[in-house]
Order: C-alpha cells, then structure tokens, then sequence
C-alpha cells in the first residue's frame, strides 16, 4: 500500500533569478511538495507524531524561498536536501517550483522545475 501526502500550491513571493533586477523586485512562485511516506500508525491512531506535519513542510519550503539563488533548481534542491534531514519515515519525495511570469523575452506564463527523489532506507 501506498501513502501519498501533498502540500500543494505553496504561494510565496521571493527573489531568485540570474537578472539583477529579479532580486531586487522579485516575482510570484507557487511550489508543490509530495511526499510517498507510510502512515497507517497516525491512521489506526489518530496523532499527528505518526505522520508527516504539514505545517514543518511549508515551513520548510518558506524559509529556503527566502533564501536568495540565481536558479530555482538550486532552491528545489535545498528544499529537497531540507525536508529529507526533517521529516522521518521519508520513502520518496518530489518538489515543483513554478515561476509565475518570468522575464524572459517572450509571452510565458511560468516556468517550472521538478526535483524527484527516492529516499535508501539505512
């Protein structure tokens, strides 16, 4: 059996980009986590320690978008690097960052990342 939990449409403003301009006015991002875990202890028992904490997850998410990087891709991987070291009983885990409107020469509603990852059980 799978359990798939998903913290999706995480709406921050932040200040990532290649362009000096980007990290001075800074742009609209929306990042999706999803997360395989297993929580059938919190399902047979109704506690929140038995799975994953929604809260810590945008948490998590938050604080590395405040920190400014040239490339989202940097940023996903922070993200990724930061929620595998948090969170326990991690099986595999995929981040999406969306750039709302970047500058770019060209009529573009977003640009998006995709960061996926299994996690070796030790």
């Amino acid at each position: 059996m799978k359990h798939i939990i998903e913290v999706n449409g995480i709406k921050l403003y932040a200040f990532h980009g290649c362009l000096p301009e980007e990290g001075k006015i800074g742009g609209n991002y929306l990042v999706d986590v999803w997360m395989e875990t297993d929580f059938q202890l919190a399902a047979e028992t109704d506690t929140l320690e038995n799975t994953i904490d929604y809260v810590i997850v945008n948490k998590i998410v938050a604080e590395e978008m405040a920190i400014r990087s040239k490339l989202i891709e940097h940023v996903g991987y922070r993200i990724i690097e930061k929620l595998k070291t948090t969170l326990n009983n991690l099986h595999q885990i995929k981040v999406k960052i969306t750039k709302i409107c970047p500058p770019i020469n060209g009529d573009v509603e977003n640009v998006a990342i995709i960061i996926e990852e299994s996690i070796k059980k030790v």
